[in-house]
C-alpha cells in the first residue's frame, strides 16, 4: 500500500467514526428535548372531545404506532435498521408522511436558491477583492470598508431588512413561500414567474453577504501574495506585471477555490434561517416546524442529511488536497 493509499484509509475511517458519532447524536439529542410529540398530537386532535378514555385510546395508538413506548436503547436499533434500508421513518407531524419524502420535496428548493447564491456571491466578491488589492485607490478605500460592513450583517437580520423594506414597506417582493398558494406546480411561465418573484429576495440576502466575505478574503491573500518574495525577484527580472499578476492570483484563488468546495459541499445547512425568515420551503423551513412540533424523525431526517453532506465535502476536499497539496504529498513521503 503506497503513502497515498494509506492517507485515504485513515481520512475514511475518522470519517467514518465521525459519521457513526453524528447518527447517535441525530437520534438522541432531538428525544432530549422536552416535551412529548404524541401530547401534542392528541391536544389538537382531542379538541372538543370530553371522553378521557377515547383520548386515552388515541394517545395510546399513537405512542404504539411512533414506537415511543418502546425503551429508548429498542428505538435507537429500529431506527439503526431501518436506516440501512433507506427508511428515516414517518413523520410525526404530518403523519403519515415520509420522512424522505419531506426532505425530496424540500432539497430541490435548497439546492435551488443556495447554488446559484454561492456562485454569483463567489465570483463577484472575488473579482471585487482583486481589483480592491491590485488598483488599490478609490476601489480599496470604497470596496473594502463596504464588503467589511456587508459581511458583518448575518443571513438572517439582512433577510429581515429586505422583507421587511421591500415586501412589507414596498410590496416589491411576495412576503413568503416559494410561490403563489393557489398555484399549482407546473412549467407555466405563470408559475416560473412566481418562483422566481419568491426567490429574489432570499436569493439577495445570501449574495451581498456571500460578496462581502468573498471579497475581504481575496483582498487580503492578493495583498498577501503581491509582498511576497518571488514577486519582487520576479520584477528584478523584468517581468511583465501583467503575467505577475496572473501568477499571484492564481495563488491567491486556491484558498477561495477551497472555500467554495465547502460552500457547496456544505449548502443543504448554509442559511436555513434565512429560509425559515422568507417562509422559503427548503430544508430550514421544514426544520424548524419539525422542532416546533418535537417531530424526531423529521428532525433526525434533517440533521443527518447536514451531517452526510458536510462530511463529504470535507473528505471530498481531503483527498483532492492529499492529491496536488506539496506539503500534505511530503508529509505522506515521511511516513512510509
Amino acid at each position: 500500500m503506497n503513502a497515498y493509499s494509506r492517507y485515504f484509509v485513515k481520512k475514511l475511517f475518522w470519517y467514518l467514526m465521525t459519521l457513526v458519532i453524528a447518527i447517535a447524536l441525530n437520534f438522541f439529542l432531538p428525544r432530549m428535548i422536552e416535551g412529548n410529540p404524541v401530547s401534542l398530537i392528541v391536544s389538537q386532535m382531542s379538541k372538543g372531545m370530553t371522553d378521557s378514555d377515547t383520548i386515552k385510546r388515541i394517545y395510546e395508538t399513537f405512542m404504539k404506532e411512533f414506537g415511543i413506548d418502546q425503551p429508548l436503547g429498542m428505538q435507537f436499533l429500529i431506527y439503526i435498521k431501518k436506516l440501512f434500508t433507506g427508511d428515516l421513518g414517518t413523520s410525526f407531524g404530518l403523519y403519515p408522511k415520509k420522512v424522505t419524502d419531506i426532505l425530496a420535496s424540500a432539497v430541490p428548493w435548497t439546492i435551488g436558491l443556495q447554488l446559484p447564491a454561492i456562485l454569483v456571491g463567489w465570483i463577484l466578491g472575488n473579482l471585487l477583492g482583486a481589483v480592491a488589492a491590485y488598483k488599490k485607490g478609490v476601489f480599496d478605500k470604497v470596496i473594502f470598508p463596504v464588503a467589511l460592513f456587508i459581511n458583518s450583517i448575518p443571513f438572517f437580520t439582512l433577510a429581515i431588512i429586505m422583507l421587511y423594506l421591500f415586501a412589507l414597506t414596498l410590496g416589491w417582493f411576495p412576503l413568503s413561500g416559494g410561490y403563489d398558494f393557489q398555484m399549482v406546480p407546473s412549467l407555466s411561465l405563470d408559475f416560473i414567474g412566481s418562483v422566481i418573484r419568491h426567490h429574489t429576495l432570499p436569493f439577495l440576502s445570501i449574495v451581498l453577504v456571500t460578496i462581502g466575505g468573498q471579497a475581504i478574503g481575496m483582498r487580503e491573500m492578493s495583498i498577501y501574495e503581491l509582498n511576497a518574495d518571488y514577486v519582487l525577484y520576479a520584477k528584478l527580472l523584468g517581468i511583465r506585471d501583467a503575467k505577475i499578476a496572473r501568477y499571484v492570483f492564481r495563488n491567491a484563488m486556491l484558498p477561495q477555490i477551497t472555500g467554495l468546495a465547502l460552500s457547496i459541499g456544505t449548502m443543504v445547512s448554509g442559511s436555513l434561517i434565512c429560509e425559515i425568515v422568507f417562509s422559503y420551503p427548503g430544508l430550514g423551513t421544514w426544520m424548524f416546524t419539525a422542532i416546533r412540533q418535537l417531530d424526531y424523525p423529521l428532525i433526525s431526517g434533517c440533521t443527518l442529511l447536514i451531517a452526510v453532506t458536510v462530511l463529504l465535502a470535507n473528505f471530498t476536499i481531503d483527498m483532492i488536497y492529499g492529491l496536488i497539496d506539496p506539503r500534505i504529498k511530503a508529509a505522506q513521503m515521511e511516513e512510509e
